[in-house]
C-alpha cells in the first residue's frame, strides 16, 4: 500500500489556516470605510471546505503522519466534522448579529478560524507536546474573542479572568506532561501506553495523570474547576459563547477520551472513580446554582457545567460503549446548546440590554419563530423524547448502568429532574402572554423592531434544529460513526513512530 502523504493527515487544519490568513490579508487590504461583513462569508466558505476535507479523510486508511505526531482515524474524523460544523454555525450567527460599526470585524472572523485550527489539531494529536501546542492555539484565540466587546466592563473582565485561570490550568497540564515524560522517557501517546504498565516510578505517572486531568477538566468546565464559566459566559458576546460553550469543549473531551482510554487504560481503577466524583459534583453544583440565576446566560453557564457531568457519566461505561456514548452526547449537547445561544443572541441583541429571564416574557408573541425555537431547544436540554438531549442522556446513563455505576445514574436522573425546573421557568416565561401596561419593559430591539432573520443566521438555526431532531429521531448514522471512532481509538498503529504509517482500523 502506498503511504498516505503527511499533508493529508492535517488537511482540514491546513485549509482553516489558509482561510484565516486570507481573511487577515483581505482585511488589511480593504479601505477602512468598506464593510468587513464579506470577510465573514470568506471564513464561512473556508470552514465549509474544511468540513468537506474532514469527511474526505474517512476514505484514508487509519495511520499517523509527521513522525507519528498526528493521526487520522474514524475518531478524529468524527470530532473534526463536529468542530467544523460548530465553527460554521458560529460564523453564520456572527454574520447577522455583529453590528456593522463594530471594531476589527476581520480579526474577529480570523480568530474564530484560527481557534478552530487548534481545536481540530487537538483531536488528532497523538504526541503530548503537540497536544499542548494545539491547546494553546485554541485558547489564545478564545481569550481574545471573549473580550471582544470593549465598550462594556464585563467583556475585558471576563477575558482577564479566563486568561488567568486558563493559564494556570494549562500549566497543570504541562506539568503533568513533564511528569509522564520523566516516568516513561517519551511524549508519544502510544509509547506511553506501552511503557506505563512497567514504568519503575509509577507514582510519577499517577501524579502526571492527576495534573493532566485538572487541565482538561478546566477546559470542559467540570466542577470543581468551573468557577470561570458564569463570568465568561456573561461577559462574552453571545455568538462567541455559542462557540466556546461547544467546540472547545468537544475538543477537550476528545483529548480526555484519548488520555484515559488510549494513553493510560491500565489506570482505569484510578481515573474511573475520580471522574465518577467529578460527574456527581458537576451535575449537582451546576443544577443547584442554575436554579438561583435570573440572568439567562449565567443560567445556561451553570447548565453547561451540569451537562459536563451527564457526559462524564458515560465514562463509567466499559470500553467501546463508554467512548461511543461520550462521543454521541458531545454531538447532541453541542447541537442544542449552539441553537439556544443563537436564539438568545437574536432575542436579546448584541449589546444584551435585556439579559434577564423576565425580559424574555412573551417572546413567542413578539416573535413566534424565536419563541418557538427557544422552547424547542430548552425541551431538548431538559431531555424531552424525540430530541437529541433525550437520546444523549439515555445512551449515557444506559452505558453507565452497563458499567455498574447504578448510583451515578440515580443521581443523574435526580439532577435531570432538578434541571427541568429552571429550563421550564425560561420556557414558560417565553410562552406567557405579556401584560400590557405603561410600565412594561420594552422588548428586545431585534424583536420589537421586527428585524428579519437573515440568510446566515437562518441557516445557522436550521442546522441546529436539524441536528437536534436527527440525533433524537434517527440517530443511527451518528451512533455508527461514534462506534467506529470508539474502535479506532483503542487500535494503535503497528508502528506508531513511522511517518505516514497506515493500517486498516480494527473491525
Amino acid at each position: 500500500m502506498n503511504p498516505v502523504p503527511d499533508i493529508f493527515r492535517i488537511l482540514p487544519e491546513v485549509i482553516l489556516t489558509l482561510t484565516g490568513v486570507l481573511v487577515m490579508l483581505l482585511d488589511a487590504s480593504l479601505p477602512p470605510r468598506w464593510a468587513r461583513r464579506p470577510l465573514g462569508w470568506v471564513a464561512a466558505f473556508g470552514t465549509t471546505f474544511a468540513l468537506w476535507a474532514s469527511l474526505w479523510q474517512i476514505s484514508l486508511p487509519m495511520g499517523t503522519g509527521f513522525s507519528g505526531t498526528v493521526e487520522t482515524s474514524a475518531f478524529t474524523v468524527f470530532f473534526h466534522v463536529l468542530i467544523c460544523g460548530l465553527v460554521l454555525v458560529a460564523l453564520l450567527l456572527s454574520l447577522d448579529t455583529l453590528p456593522e460599526e463594530s471594531h476589527h470585524q476581520g480579526e474577529f472572523y480570523a480568530l474564530i478560524v484560527f481557534g478552530a485550527v487548534g481545536m481540530c489539531l487537538l483531536t488528532g494529536a497523538v504526541e503530548l507536546l503537540l497536544v499542548f501546542i494545539a491547546l494553546e492555539i485554541s485558547s489564545i484565540a478564545t481569550y481574545v474573542l471573549v473580550g471582544y466587546r470593549k465598550n462594556t466592563a464585563r467583556g475585558p473582565e471576563a477575558a482577564i479572568k479566563y486568561f488567568l485561570l486558563g493559564s494556570f490550568a494549562t500549566a497543570f497540564l504541562l506539568y503533568g506532561i513533564a511528569l509522564i515524560f520523566g516516568a516513561t522517557g517519551t511524549t508519544e501517546i502510544y509509547e506511553i501506553a506501552r511503557l506505563a504498565p512497567t514504568a519503575p516510578n509509577h507514582s510519577l505517572i499517577l501524579a502526571g495523570l492527576g495534573l493532566m486531568l485538572v487541565g482538561i477538566l478546566f477546559k470542559v468546565s467540570a466542577a470543581p474547576f468551573h468557577v470561570w464559566t458564569p463570568d465568561v459566559y456573561e461577559g462574552a458576546p453571545s455568538p462567541v459563547v455559542a462557540l466556546i460553550s461547544t467546540a472547545p469543549k468537544a475538543a477537550a473531551f476528545a483529548l480526555l477520551l484519548r488520555v484515559v482510554y488510549e494513553m493510560l487504560p491500565t489506570l482505569r481503577p484510578v481515573w474511573s472513580p475520580l471522574l465518577w466524583v467529578v460527574a456527581v459534583l458537576s451535575m449537582t453544583v451546576g443544577n443547584l446554582a442554575a436554579l438561583r440565576q435570573t440572568n439567562v446566560k449565567r443560567m445556561l453557564a451553570y447548565s453547561s457545567i451540569a451537562h459536563a457531568g451527564y457526559l462524564l457519566a458515560a465514562f463509567a461505561g466499559l470500553g467501546n460503549d463508554g467512548i461511543m456514548a461520550a462521543c454521541f452526547y458531545i454531538a447532541a449537547y453541542a447541537a442544542m446548546n449552539v441553537g439556544v445561544f443563537a436564539v438568545v443572541t437574536l432575542a436579546s441583541g448584541y449589546d444584551e440590554k435585556l439579559p434577564l429571564i423576565d425580559d424574555f416574557r412573551g417572546l413567542i408573541y413578539r416573535s413566534p419563530l424565536l419563541g418557538s425555537l427557544l422552547i424547542f431547544f430548552l425541551a431538548s436540554l431538559v431531555g424531552i423524547p424525540f430530541t437529541g438531549g433525550f437520546f444523549g442522556k439515555f445512551i449515557s446513563f444506559s452505558t453507565a448502568i452497563g458499567g455498574g455505576a447504578i448510583w451515578l445514574v440515580i443521581i443523574g436522573l435526580l439532577n435531570s429532574g432538578l434541571a427541568a425546573a429552571y429550563y421550564l421557568r425560561l420556557a414558560l416565561a417565553a410562552a406567557q402572554r405579556p401584560e400590557h401596561d405603561s410600565n412594561e419593559k420594552s422588548a428586545p430591539p431585534q424583536v420589537a423592531q421586527g428585524a428579519r432573520v437573515g440568510i446566515a443566521v437562518g441557516a445557522a438555526l436550521l442546522l441546529a434544529v436539524a441536528a437536534t431532531l436527527v440525533l433524537g429521531i434517527i440517530p443511527g448514522d451518528v451512533l455508527r460513526a461514534a462506534e467506529a471512532g470508539a474502535h479506532t481509538l483503542q487500535a494503535p498503529p503497528a508502528e506508531s513512530g513511522a511517518p505516514g504509517n497506515a493500517v486498516e482500523p480494527q473491525p
